[in-house]
């Protein structure tokens, strides 16, 4: 009973990661991808080639990717320098990027460049070494963000690291693969307040 129960757990777990990829799929265009190439730069991947996937990678009229999803994952970029130029150089819709996994790779700051795709909705940054909670303020501006993983990162360490996040990110629904609850806004609202008294009060005092 238990081992079936299990069994039936498990394949109603994998068909809804599946079904996820699915969608995503579906919204974004099959990812390019360029992870494991042993990559410096972003620059670096127009001289290389993407990863094949499990499915084939359409291109328009002027061969530029018909996707929205773009992976760099473990390699060892530490900037995002010449990302522009780079996405324009292989997307039709440069500006509609909408999931980019910066993972596993060896970032310390968020750029402001991020604040230009304003489609952007998953942003991957796990595995980096992002240590200060303010390089994620940068991302606020972003309206369609809705997740992001930090996880692997110093800046995990920082009090109160999840409950900045949700304050600083207002649509954010997913913080390190991890749902953000109505409970967790609520006491994330309570934390805002009272971190915002706070200031008032200190710089009162200053004056």
């Amino acid at each position: 009973m238990h081992l079936n129960f299990v069994s039936r757990s498990i394949g109603v777990c994998i068909l809804a990661v599946c079904s996820f990829g699915l969608v995503f799929w579906n919204m974004f265009g099959s990812p390019v991808d360029f992870s494991f190439k042993e990559l410096n730069t972003i620059p670096d991947i127009l001289s290389d080639m993407p990863n094949p996937g499990a499915r084939p990678l359409k291109r328009d009229s002027e061969q530029k990717f018909l996707s929205r999803t773009l992976r760099l994952s473990n390699n060892f970029i530490s900037d995002f320098s010449g990302l522009t130029d780079t996405i324009s150089a292989l997307f039709a819709e440069p500006t509609r990027l909408a999931w980019l996994d910066l993972s596993f790779n060896e970032i310390r700051h968020i750029d402001p460049v991020l604040t230009q795709l304003k489609e952007l909705r998953l942003l991957y940054l796990h595995g980096n070494y992002i240590s200060k909670l303010s390089e994620v303020d940068k991302l606020a501006v972003l309206p369609s963000l809705h997740t992001i993983t930090l996880h692997g990162n110093p800046i995990v360490t920082e009090p109160d690291y999840r409950a900045h996040l949700i304050a600083t990110l207002p649509h954010v629904k997913m913080i390190d693969f991890s749902a953000v609850t109505k409970q967790e806004r609520q006491l994330t609202s309570v934390w805002q307040r009272g971190r915002n008294l706070r200031k008032s009060t200190g710089q009162s005092k200053v004056d």
